[in-house]
């Protein structure tokens, strides 16, 4: 088949060549560097820093801890995990909030980390949960922390790729009183302190969905950095190929940097596994 981005470099990253570690409690994928994972190669990409696909076991999780100058992001596959706050204890808590939420499938929960916050993420269920975490860089430090959850329609990701998150509209001049508005770029979006969108699809065996570069929600118009992600939730039946390319067919837990790509240019995904497949879209500078 023919490119259809002909000027778009496409390189795969296979899932065992990322960094991995179980502990047991934990088992995870890194992306790119990430606690004692270090690789020279893959630092970031754009503004995205960290891609890990998680899976925690019942009754553990990840205690207090703090974060600054971050934007970090949980986007929930499968199973339960609950986000508290550093004032939030359990029993404590009250009606589902900014600080203290149980995440499901379809949600995602977003941490500016800006000059500091402390939370913990914690699997209270009785079964294991799935999820990836991204963390993207800011486009200025210091900000003021601040937490949002949304929750994204199945069936809207079945219909084609849905905006997860895009960039706060006031942009990097943002005022106090459009930094407590949080309105974000796209309407119904999760917005970001960064020229940043994500989108996430569920496309069904022998479906084609597309991907506008950029989302129509971005500054930076050329030279945009796209990174694809097929999360491993069928058990190894899902497959997908990208711009028509056979050198660019991407199995679970696989991605690809996409790079030479600018705002308004059209990437296809074409599902060719036996079993739908689940993909994320992490569109940066």
């Amino acid at each position: 088949m023919s490119k259809a981005l002909s000027h778009a470099k496409i390189v795969p990253r296979r899932s065992g060549d990322r960094g991995h570690a179980d502990h047991g409690w934990l088992n995870t994928y890194h992306t790119f560097s990430f606690a004692d994972y270090y690789s020279s190669q893959f630092q970031h990409f754009g503004s995205l820093r960290v891609l890990n696909e998680d899976r925690v076991a019942a009754g553990s999780g990840f205690p207090t801890h703090p974060h600054r100058d971050a934007e970090i992001f949980s986007y929930i596959l499968s199973g339960e995990l609950t986000h508290r706050d550093s004032m939030v204890r359990k029993g404590a808590e009250g009606m589902q909030g900014d600080d203290f939420y149980r995440m499901k499938r379809g949600d995602v929960q977003f941490t500016t980390g800006g000059k500091g916050i402390a939370h913990s993420e914690g699997n209270e269920s009785d079964g294991e949960v799935h999820f990836l975490q991204i963390w993207a860089l800011p486009w200025s430090r210091g900000l003021i922390p601040r937490y949002h959850t949304r929750t994204f329609d199945e069936n809207a990701k079945r219909e084609g790729f849905v905006p997860i998150l895009s960039p706060l509209k006031a942009g990097p001049g943002a005022n106090a009183a459009e930094e407590e508005a949080a309105e974000p770029t796209l309407p119904n979006t999760i917005p970001i302190h960064a020229d940043f969108v994500m989108g996430a699809g569920i496309i069904g065996v022998d479906k084609r969905f597309k991907w506008t570069v950029g989302g129509n929600a971005v500054k930076k118009t050329t030279d945009r950095n796209v990174y694809v992600h097929v999360p491993m939730c069928k058990n190894g039946s899902a497959k997908i190929r990208l711009d028509g390319r056979e050198d660019a067919v991407l199995g679970e837990g696989d991605g690809a940097f996409i790079t030479g790509v600018n705002a308004g240019d059209v990437l296809s995904f074409e599902s060719i596994g036996e079993a739908e497949a689940e993909v994320v879209v992490l569109d940066s500078d």
